[in-house]
């Protein structure tokens, strides 16, 4: 029995200037106009046909710098040529060999800045979709029911336990117990899955894919439980002497909202992009029924660039906001966040005010937000991000009316756990150091993450996963 599709030409025969003519293929999208008024998925996902087309524009280099690229080390070309000759099971299987969330990296992963800037094509015109593809296969073998996870037979004996459910903590447990070991992840909120549940929107990433994805990793062995803080609930020390757990794994990412720190913060209506999102996301308060409630702002203003930025302020609109504003202060080629959640954003009649910073929020009588003072900015030299620096223009300050602010500005580390554990040392923003091999100054104890790196991307914290699960193996061996 075999699950490969007819393709329109025969793969093995494709020379490389016939790929070269392939144009990259586009990505279907629902309607800006009708997507801006609910929580659907935006992009549709490529098509049999359209993937396999796609896949033919592979070159299929022998030295592929395209995994170079890639954080967690996926055999790009590999999946690539299975998709090509419609071997999309197949290529479902290959990618899980390295990836433990292929339907989520495959939307939300930096694609165009990791692997994809890589690809040698990118030297005559585009290069190859590669997100879009992995997208598919995960999509195709879950939609068939076949994803590729299965429960490892073979077990070591030894007890880990992973501290938090978001990429790094499932990538850590997944590839632990592809490994033998007796892995239980422990989540604080009541649903697993974390930043992809509770800060990720319905429409960028459904929260369906997420449970799935969290339901291939079960089917490895991998227990969870839920409404468990670690650093209140129990301790670190407490999983290692008292319940017998052999290593440990943090990866409860950096939860901590930053503010501006200017006067009028306190005031109702303003919130960080973390609770925000967490409200509509994992609270389901975009569904009025909700018992969890969020205010709907008729003009909102979302301070940032990044993606979070992104995903609050197309919140705002989709909540029905009349007027969802964006207050960057720097200019739109500054801009963090992904160049497709910018256009996506645009489409969708999202305002933007660049080189702009606010300086105070305004409220009404009755405590209540009704604007906010800011300021223009030009760019200067380069600071240590290097990007150019804004500076204020003098005389320039003006006001943009609203009622409600989101401030999307950053996170920090969470002292929740950090403060509970003792003899785990941190450097002087709060984060955890690590060695090496990803193990914090507890032996047995090892990190990674937004915990350890600060804000960063999905698929950085799922290579710092993998990192930490051959590490973790290597520990327990010699121990």
């Amino acid at each position: 029995m075999t699950n490969k599709k007819k393709t329109n030409r025969d793969e093995k025969n494709l020379t490389a200037k016939q790929r070269m003519a392939i144009a990259r293929q586009k990505m279907p999208e629902r309607d800006p106009n009708e997507r801006n008024k609910d929580f659907k998925e935006v992009n549709l996902g490529l098509t049999e046909e359209l993937a396999i087309r796609e896949a033919q524009r592979c070159l299929q280099c022998k030295n592929a710098k395209c995994i170079e690229g890639c954080p967690v080390g996926i055999d790009i070309p590999g999946f690539i040529k299975k998709i090509a000759e419609g071997d999309f099971l197949g290529a479902d299987e290959l990618i899980r060999r390295d990836n433990d969330l292929p339907a989520v990296t495959g939307r939300v992963c930096p694609q165009e800045t990791q692997c994809e800037i890589k690809c040698v094509r990118c030297k005559s015109d585009a290069p190859v979709a590669i997100g879009w593809l992995g997208r598919f296969v995960a999509d195709y073998a879950m939609q068939h029911g076949k994803a590729a996870a299965k429960k490892v037979t073979g077990k070591t004996g030894n007890k880990v336990a992973c501290i938090g459910s978001g990429p790094a903590g499932i990538t850590c447990a997944g590839q632990l117990a592809k490994m033998g070991h007796d892995v239980t992840i422990f989540e604080a909120f009541h649903k697993p899955g974390g930043v992809l549940v509770y800060g990720i929107p319905e429409f960028r990433m459904p929260n369906e894919i997420v449970q799935s994805e969290i339901e291939t990793l079960k089917k490895l062995g991998v227990k969870i439980e839920t409404n468990v803080i670690v650093g209140r609930t129990v301790t670190i020390e407490q999983l290692t002497n008292d319940e017998g757990y052999d290593a440990v794994f943090i990866g409860v990412g950096a939860g901590l909202p930053s503010f501006m720190n200017i006067p009028g913060e306190n005031l109702k209506g303003v919130y960080s992009a973390n609770e925000y999102l967490t409200r509509s996301n994992l609270m389901e308060a975009y569904n009025r029924e909700s018992d969890t409630p969020i205010i709907r702002g008729k003009k909102v203003c979302v301070i940032g660039g990044g993606n979070t930025a992104m995903d609050a302020v197309r919140t705002s609109k989709r909540l029905g906001a009349e007027q969802s504003i964006i207050v960057y202060r720097r200019a739109r080629e500054q801009m963090p966040a992904r160049a497709e959640e910018v256009k996506h954003a645009e489409e969708e009649g999202i305002e933007f005010e660049f080189l702009t910073t606010p300086v105070e929020v305004l409220g009404s009588d009755t405590g209540w937000v009704r604007a906010i003072r800011c300021v223009r900015m030009k760019l200067g030299e380069p600071d240590e991000s290097g990007r150019r620096r804004p500076i204020p223009v003098e005389g320039s300050e003006f006001t943009i009316d609203c009622d409600q602010v989101v401030v999307a500005i950053g996170i920090s580390a969470n002292p929740l756990l950090t403060k509970a554990t003792t003899g785990l040392k941190l450097n002087k923003w709060g984060y955890i150091e690590v060695d090496d091999n990803l193990m914090t100054s507890i032996p047995g104890v090892f990190a990674g993450g937004d915990i350890v790196r600060g804000s960063a991307t999905v698929i950085l914290a799922m290579g710092d996963g993998k990192t930490a699960a051959k590490n973790i193996d290597a520990y327990l061996q010699k121990q």
